[in-house]
């Protein structure tokens, strides 16, 4: 089966190539001849002798582009199938990856309307309608769809109680990083690809622990803690729960004011040591759970984010430059609140007056 072409030319290109036909109209009217009339209107002379037949055949009419072959095809019903279709992903259609390529979505067309589109076509078509390339943010296939609605129903109330109390909404993390920075993006030659030398050897990192504080009508804070691991024997590898709950208490007192404290499963935040000293305090502390494999609930998420963007590229020396440039980068952040304020607003959650 042919295929009907898709895709092409702009409103601008079809009205100029339907004034060069029209031209060429007149000059074989005055009897100009075709290598003539090829070289005044710069198209080649078999175009100039396909014009001459049609204008003898059926004259003008006969000359006049029949309509540009690239308009789209398909109806708002089909690109409406297309978009659903696009949806599900390129494994429900017999990819093995989730790349969705113009090569890929002109052949998903062929397949559903018997319709035919040039690459370029494709990606006028997908940029017509909204869709643009883009880079895909990962997520873990074993997340709980329905858990992270409940959960989300959940905070709600959490919410509700902070707004009732007083409270402040407190968002926790962890990360951590080695001598090997970020990549980041730089200029370079072409054909050059620039390199980053950086240290392959140690064991060392910086762990971070840090806390967004949220609270109507209060400027958003940031609190945090870190600690240098140089891989020395006996010498912890990340935070104990006695640092979650100094941790805790510090931003008690910062804050001044209750708090509803939000954070992962993290096998430290679950000890025994921790539960009861949550217990012991629940006057002033209440605590929520993320769910699992879903970090982009979190904002503290983004605040790493803004760390490692800062740090991308950096040859340091030693953990102490490293340790020095992560702490410059937090502190940096504890006094652009907007920034913080722009980490909640990306993980979709809201926050009730």
């Amino acid at each position: 089966m042919r295929y009907a072409q898709g895709g092409g030319l702009t409103d601008a290109k079809r009205a100029a190539r339907e004034r060069i036909r029209l031209e060429a109209v007149g000059r074989f009217e005055s009897g100009g001849k075709n290598r003539e009339i090829a070289a005044a209107l710069r198209v080649s002379e078999r175009s100039v002798e396909r014009w001459r037949r049609q204008w003898r055949e059926r004259g003008e009419e006969g000359v006049r582009s029949k309509g540009s072959p690239g308009r789209p095809r398909l109806s708002a019903d089909q690109i409406a199938k297309l978009e659903r279709e696009l949806e599900r992903g390129p494994l429900a259609h017999g990819w093995a990856d989730q790349r969705w390529t113009l090569a890929r979505v002109k052949t998903l067309i062929g397949r559903l309307f018997h319709v035919g589109y040039t690459v370029e076509g494709t990606w006028r078509l997908l940029k017509r309608h909204g869709w643009s390339w883009q880079q895909p943010a990962r997520r873990a296939i074993e997340r709980d769809d329905e858990a992270v609605e409940l959960w989300k129903k959940e905070v709600a109330a959490g919410k509700s109680t902070a707004a009732a109390r007083g409270a402040w909404i407190v968002c926790e993390d962890e990360a951590s990083q080695s001598l090997r920075p970020p990549r980041a993006r730089s200029w370079g030659r072409i054909g050059r690809t620039p390199v980053v030398r950086v240290r392959g050897r140690g064991s060392g990192r910086v762990s971070m622990a840090g806390m967004v504080c949220f609270r109507p009508g209060d400027r958003s804070r940031l609190i945090y803690s870190f600690r240098v691991h140089r891989g020395r024997k006996g010498e912890p590898k990340g935070f104990t729960w006695q640092d979650y709950r100094d941790l805790i208490v510090r931003a008690h007192n910062q804050l001044k004011g209750p708090i509803v404290l939000v954070w992962d499963n993290l096998g430290t935040h679950l000890m025994p040591q921790m539960r009861e000293f949550i217990a012991a305090n629940e006057d002033w502390l209440t605590v929520f759970h993320f769910p699992s494999y879903a970090p982009d609930l979190n904002p503290q998420e983004g605040i790493w984010s803004l760390v490692k963007r800062t740090i991308g590229n950096l040859a340091a020396a030693n953990l102490d430059q490293l340790a020095a440039a992560v702490k410059r980068s937090l502190k940096k952040t504890q006094y652009r609140p907007h920034l913080i304020d722009g980490c909640l607003i990306g993980t979709g959650l809201t926050l009730t007056s």
